[in-house]
């Protein structure tokens, strides 16, 4: 429409000046013929100063011998215009005039002079003008609903497409229905299905091979562990190879269990399942079941808050409180302290973690949510085992709850904060989507 618009615009502009401009030469020919016919019908017998009751619009003179002998009762007794064969323009009369001066080669003796008002000329040539021009600046607005109607006609095969991609839950990958499809779209849905079975199967694989790697690698693990548990009883206990063993297998044992809880959180296979809960005895009960590995360190945890519901997926928040409790235990030194605060007012809830570890500079806390990545690398000054991925997961779950993490220095001294703010609203399958592209890290 813009572009019809502009068109018609600039058509109109140039067909307006072009139409001006020969309507004032037709102006200007009937002018000349006045003023011959004038010189024409007049005979030598007219008296002397005559005047004609004419238009205001129009006016004339007739001079012979320098004498004006004819003229209309709108001009003075002065020659209107000079004694010059032609056009010219001049001033009588409190208006603008368009004069013609004609002389006759064969009767020399004699002028005439008929003029025309300026304005009352233009203003007839622009309502001629405007008479041709103003049905086509009519048709515009016409020509839109026309364009409107019909590209959106033409596009509602597109919309109710859209619509129905958009209405789909993320896990449902069946093909989209062929019948009653135009055949401009029947190209797109053929190539969509194609690419929604190529996914499916990407994910059965993906499922398969999950369900094959927690079974193969465990396995082994275990027999290796048991193996290892038998050869403790033939070893010295400080034997550096014996103690080496036993920490790789350790190793090898948290790196299975946090991929394996990684690709169960990734929001392309987990759909979580929102339910009303109560935060506080889940946090509870998480506190209650690794209590144990904080009183071998004679470390203190300590629970704040109260009862605070929020919509949520149980496993999956088991799995964060879990792994920030595990790095809360992990880094903070023998002796030290955990505080685990629960809050919330009618628009979120604030699950907070702090401890007197050594924390994370500032500069680094958010690359600390990159998948395998540690502070120091693998040589960490804790010497706890680790492979990367414990907050990685906790940024994933926070994302499929549209929750904000926040890094900073704990109130128990230098230690880590790490504050988990979620929305009171269930978050939907779009805002899963918009979360996990931006992770919701923030450093305080």
């Amino acid at each position: 429409m813009a572009t019809i618009a502009l068109t018609v615009f600039l058509s109109s502009l140039h067909g307006y000046r072009s139409s001006i401009a020969g309507v004032q030469q037709l102006f200007d020919s009937e002018l000349a013929d006045r003023a011959r016919l004038l010189l024409t019908v007049v005979d030598e017998r007219t008296l002397p100063g005559n005047r004609v009751q004419v238009s205001d619009k129009y006016a004339f003179q007739l001079w012979q011998d320098g004498e004006l002998i004819l003229h209309s009762n709108n001009t003075p007794d002065t020659a209107i215009a000079a004694f010059e064969n032609g056009y010219h323009n001049t001033n009588f009369g409190r208006h603008r005039w368009r004069t013609y001066t004609w002389h006759h080669a064969d009767n020399s003796d004699r002028w005439a002079i008929a003029a025309e008002q300026l304005d009352a000329r233009n203003a007839l040539a622009e309502k001629i003008i405007l008479e041709s021009v103003l049905p086509v600046l009519t048709a515009l607005p016409i020509t839109g609903l026309l364009v409107w109607f019909v590209v959106g006609y033409g596009l509602s095969p597109l919309r109710r497409l859209a619509g129905h991609l958009r209405n789909r839950h993320a896990n449902d990958l069946a093909p989209l229905p062929q019948e009653r499809q135009p055949v401009e779209l029947m190209q797109l849905v053929t190539s969509i299905n194609e690419l929604l079975h190529r996914l499916q199967a990407s994910f059965k694989r993906e499922k398969r091979f999950a369900s094959d790697a927690a079974h193969e690698l465990r396995t082994p693990l275990s027999a290796l562990k048991v193996h290892l548990h038998n050869i403790t009883q033939q070893l010295p206990a400080a034997d550096p190879e014996l103690q080496q063993l036993v920490a790789a297998t350790g190793r090898m044992e948290n790196l299975i269990e946090q991929i394996l809880s990684l690709y169960r959180t990734a929001p392309d296979q987990y759909m979580a399942r929102f339910e009303e809960l109560d935060l506080y005895p889940l946090v509870q009960e998480v506190m209650a079941s690794a209590y144990k590995n904080f009183e071998q360190k004679f470390i203190q945890l300590e629970l704040c808050g109260d009862s605070t519901h929020m919509a949520g997926d149980r496993f999956a928040l088991t799995t964060l409180v879990q792994n920030l409790l595990d790095n809360a235990c992990k880094y903070t030194p023998p002796g030290g302290s955990v505080r685990v605060t629960l809050s919330g007012d009618s628009n979120r809830v604030t699950l907070q973690f702090e401890d007197s570890g050594p924390g994370i500079p500032e500069e680094l806390r958010v690359r600390v949510f990159d998948r395998f990545y540690r502070l120091r690398g693998d040589q960490n000054e804790s010497g706890v085992i680790g492979c990367g991925l414990g907050l990685a997961i906790v940024k994933h779950i926070a994302a499929l709850h549209a929750a904000t993490i926040q890094l900073g220095v704990s109130s128990l001294g230098n230690g880590l904060l790490v504050r988990v703010i979620f929305p009171r609203i269930t978050p939907t399958a779009d805002n899963q989507t918009t979360a996990i592209g931006n992770p919701p890290c923030e450093s305080l």
